[in-house]
């Protein structure tokens, strides 16, 4: 990592060193990782993806780290996390916003709001970034990344820039092409609509209401934890199973909403794992339906 890190003074690059990943999920999961970068441009990851390639250097890069369990043993890799550093929103034209990719989605929401932009409010209160969102096409109530985003513009594994777009983007259930191509995605671009301003607090409202009333925000999780079934919900199949509360040490089947993992206390990720696996061949034994994660574990 010698020569990262003095890339990283060179071009004034924020880093930390044998930082606990466990500061940078929502699961407040997770061990060291041997060094963390925070770019502030596309110039700085461009400079950072190719000296990983040249020192043979496993690069992982996150967003809020709101979909993320990381290993007990922490990740053997550098982590580039794109965050406020890299959060700037700014509209093009009526009715497209382009935000950088650490942006938060919550300030998305509120920036479309302030111009009168409808068409993301089912995002409001998912504690991601844009890059994540688009990452994996994160929705809820209805609504998914796939019916607002047109563009994201990225790095490659080589450090080229480029975009992809409409179709490209392969967007589908947690899916996007992103999944497939080792690119970074540095920018998102967001195609809403014009609305009533007061229409579209109230449905922003109507959503983040039901959001504290259902999940158990209380607690650190990584979100919903497996992947709707297609024709079931896996919570209602993982409550219907009688595993509603159940416990692996620290980690919990949340009592308030069975579709959620929580650190109820000092969980580590092979408590969260071992709990999902005893959620997975239940509901499989008793109902037949094989439930696949959501929550991407890395190490």
């Amino acid at each position: 990592m010698t020569r990262l890190i003095e890339l990283c003074k060179k071009i004034n690059c924020d880093y930390a060193e044998n930082e606990p990943m466990s500061r940078h999920t929502t699961f407040k999961i997770g061990g060291n990782a041997p060094l963390v970068v925070y770019p502030e441009n596309e110039e700085q990851i461009i400079q950072i993806v190719k000296t990983a390639n040249e020192e043979n250097i496993r690069l992982v890069t996150i967003g809020n780290g709101s979909n993320l369990l990381v290993d007990d043993n922490g990740i053997d890799a550098c982590v580039m996390i794109l965050d406020d550093h890299m959060a700037d929103i700014k509209l093009i034209g009526d009715d497209m916003i382009y935000a950088q990719a650490g942006a938060m989605l919550i300030r998305v929401c509120r920036f479309a709001l302030e111009n009168s932009l409808s068409g993301l409010e089912f995002a409001y209160g998912i504690p991601g970034s844009c890059g994540g969102g688009a990452f994996m096409n994160a929705g809820a109530y209805g609504g998914e990344m796939k019916d607002v985003l047109v563009k994201c513009s990225h790095i490659d594994r080589n450090g080229n820039k480029g975009f992809l777009e409409n179709e490209n983007l392969n967007l589908s259930y947690r899916h996007s092409a992103y999944y497939d191509n080792e690119c970074i995605i540095t920018g998102i671009y967001l195609k809403l609509k014009k609305a009533d301003k007061t229409e579209i607090k109230a449905e922003m409202e109507d959503f983040i209401s039901r959001r504290r009333s259902k999940q158990p925000l209380e607690y650190p999780s990584a979100g919903s934890t497996f992947k709707r079934p297609e024709g079931y919900f896996a919570g209602a199949l993982i409550e219907e199973c009688n595993l509603k509360g159940k416990s692996v040490g620290g980690a919990q089947v949340s009592e308030k909403h069975a579709g959620f993992v929580i650190n109820k206390g000092g969980a580590t990720c092979k408590d969260v794992l071992d709990l999902c696996r005893i959620c997975s061949e239940t509901v499989y034994e008793q109902k037949g339906v094989k439930l696949e994660m959501e929550i991407r574990v890395t190490k």
